[in-house]
């Protein structure tokens, strides 16, 4: 069990319950109309065979309206499907308990004297306050209709400006401060400028410890160079905090606090760090990879991207990686040198690795700590290209009569203790003829890639662009326009924006195609549930009545759209119609009793009819969207590690439940009342 899987059964816990109501609420019915000398256990078995089996096919609806979440992959599929698995299996061993355990157990425990339903002081008043306002909305059906459509016309200015994002922002109560500086930091500089910035973090009152990081662990999965600089920042409980301080004001405290010329910030938290650059590469919200073929023009189109993006409004740092601005020390074997000593260019070499850069020989354990134990030249033998260009190298020796010489011309001289010493100290063997590694090349500082990054056959650059806006979409939106605007690319070069980015635009995609779908298979099962095409078409009419609610909810709250408000809003669409589908199972069965009665001749004697059969409705509606609206209280109220991602889950659900409880009550009855009125003269005919 996760916070996913238990909210996917707290979401279920309303819908559960709603056939029970339903049902034992028509079996209550048919027993007061029977009469006391009826056969109860047949009145009962009689009223679950007239709605058990539209209520199993509405509640089908529920399950089958998650299918899209089925269809997540990645990140996202294994975060919201278990949430979608705990509900459906929910859904669907509801639908079955529905027309099996549910009458049985209705005939075992519906016992004793039935109340009427008038006698039932709820029921009194809610049908009392209702049959007034649905009576106004069926007489006034046309203008009511049209204004509801209005209402969903008008929704779509605040749906419109909702952002997008691929994932809700997950706090982890910790951040993950990551600068990054020009290729070509020393190591004491770095170094520097960890210990200041965590002594500035640490002046802040809601931090409670910082750890910061420069360069890479020893391990062949961590690649970051020592200009990528990685502080931890764990935070004080959010009760300890000063008040009225956000986590967004909170981060641009601590961004102002730690602002260096020459760094380029990114803020983010640690786990979501990771999971980001492992699936691709990019440690911030938003990343573009420059393809081509050339290093030198893929840095000037990164440096460029870098100039236009820096002016987009929302960004907080955006950096370019440069491609060629790592410092190196190049030697350049001199071949023909090399053999007129006697010399392979792999004994140069190795020289160049033990004694440069060192040779691990052994390791040292102090208590449950190891260190290795390196061997290399002094660092003042080796800070300059002067001072390597004096490494000696030992050249090999013919042996004769047990006494070693030198090859003839070999600089046999130039050897002294001192060069025994270090040649010695750098694991070779001590000889008595050793050259200078400047005379077997040339030794030269250049600059260069510090790393190649290849994707698809092709050379890549990365830029890194952190935004202080959780509307991912709408800032790249606004991005490339203002690239495509400010710049040309040439040919065979060509952009790919990635990162959340990249995830959010798939699932936009995948929604796209998955959502039609899926409405198409729940009008197929109303369809068949209802036996035809008008009633499956009214229930649809409840979907945007639902998604106006929600819309409006997610505006007033600020939130964006993302994976998580997508789960919702699916979870809402199989509610929506199993509670319009229950509408229209009533209405129904109130036509085909009163046209079986003769009582239907005149559009007035329908508008009776739904008033009654409405009624009926309202006290089991109310029940079941306000065990839904309660069941959600505790997804939308909760401040714990997790509770932005249930908040967006609950919010859509809170919202259309609210829109669609109004008007499931009022437009339903009205457009039933308008469908049905076609086939019926507006006055009874003259006798």
């Amino acid at each position: 069990t996760n916070i996913m899987s238990l909210a996917g059964i707290i979401i279920a816990i309303g819908d559960m319950v709603d056939a029970a109501v339903v049902l034992v609420e028509n079996a209550h019915r048919r027993l007061e109309q029977a009469g006391p000398g009826a056969d109860r256990v047949r009145v009962i078995i009689d009223s679950a065979k007239e709605l058990g089996p539209p209520i199993f096919g509405s509640l089908l609806l529920i399950a089958v309206a998650f299918l899209p979440v089925f269809t997540l992959e990645a990140q996202e599929g294994r975060l919201f499907k278990p949430l979608a698995y705990t509900k459906t299996f929910a859904m669907l061993s509801a639908a079955l308990l529905s027309i099996t355990l549910v009458p049985a157990l209705m005939v075992w425990l519906v016992r004793g004297r039935i109340r009427p339903e008038a006698e039932n002081p709820v029921a009194r008043v809610l049908r009392a306050a209702y049959r007034p306002v649905l009576r106004w909305c069926l007489v006034h059906r046309k203008g009511l209709v049209l204004t509801v459509a209005a209402g969903v016309l008008v929704t779509l200015i605040p749906f419109l400006r909702l952002g997008s994002e691929f994932m809700p922002p997950l706090y982890e109560g910790s951040v993950l401060f990551m600068p990054i500086s020009v290729p070509g930091i020393s190591i004491e500089e770095a170094k520097r400028l960890v210990q200041e910035q965590d002594r500035r973090l640490k002046q802040i009152p809601e931090v409670a410890s910082v750890f910061g990081k420069a360069g890479r662990a020893e391990t062949a999965t961590d690649p970051a160079p020592l200009s990528m600089i990685e502080t931890v920042i764990v935070l004080r409980p959010r009760e300890e905090w000063r008040a009225g301080l956000t986590l967004e004001a909170l981060l641009a405290e601590m961004d102002r606090a730690v602002a260096t010329p020459g760094l380029q910030a990114a803020w983010t938290m640690p786990i979501k760090a990771r999971v980001d650059m492992l699936t691709t590469g990019i440690r911030t919200p938003i990343g573009i990879k420059v393809f081509g073929t050339d290093l030198e023009q893929i840095a000037a189109i990164g440096e460029s991207l870098e100039r236009i993006l820096r002016d987009v409004p929302g960004t907080r740092s955006v950096y370019a990686e440069r491609e060629l601005g790592g410092f190196f020390i190049d030697f350049v074997p001199d071949r023909d040198a090399i053999a007129r000593y006697g010399l392979r260019t792999m004994d140069v070499l190795e020289v160049v690795e033990t004694a440069i850069g060192g040779l691990d020989v052994d390791t040292t354990i102090e208590g449950r700590e190891r260190y290795r134990i390196n061997v290399r030249y002094p660092r003042e033998l080796r800070d300059t290209p002067e001072q390597l260009a004096r490494v000696l190298v030992p050249i090999p020796v013919q042996r004769s009569g047990g006494i070693d010489v030198g090859i003839p011309g070999g600089p046999a001289a130039m050897a002294d203790e001192s060069a025994e010493s270090a040649g010695s100290m750098a694991g070779m063997p001590r000889r008595s003829a050793q050259v200078r590694l400047g005379q077997l090349g040339t030794i030269s500082v250049t600059m260069g890639p510090p790393m190649i990054k290849n994707e698809a056959g092709m050379l890549t650059g990365w830029v890194y662009v952190d935004t202080e806006r959780s509307d991912l979409g709408g800032y790249v939106a606004e991005a490339k326009r203002a690239v495509s605007e400010q710049l040309v690319l040439p040919p065979g070069y060509f952009l790919r924006w990635t990162g959340q980015y990249e995830f959010l635009e798939r699932m936009q995609a995948r929604m796209r195609i998955v959502v039609p779908l899926t409405l198409a298979l729940i009008l197929a099962i109303l369809i068949v549930n209802f036996g035809g095409l008008p009633q499956a078409l009214l229930v649809l009419c409840s979907v945007p009545c639902a998604a106006m609610g929600s819309i409006w909810l997610l505006w007033a709250l600020g939130f964006n759209t993302s994976v998580a408000v997508w789960v919702g809003l699916i979870g809402l669409l199989g509610i929506a119609a199993e509670t319009a589908s229950i509408m229209v199972i009533y209405l129904d069965e109130g036509y085909r009793r009163w046209q079986a009665e003769g009582r239907l001749r005149t559009v007035a004697d329908l508008i009776e009819m739904t008033l009654e059969s409405g009624s009926q409705r309202v006290r089991p509606l109310l029940m079941t969207v306000g065990m839904n609206i309660v069941g959600l209280v505790p997804l939308m109220f909760d401040t714990g590690i997790g509770s932005d991602v249930a908040k967006r889950i609950a919010a859509p659900l809170w919202g259309g439940l609210l829109s669609l409880t109004l008007l499931t009550l009022a437009v339903i009855p009205a457009l039933y009342v308008m469908w049905r009125s076609r086939a019926l003269p507006p006055l009874a005919p003259a006798e």
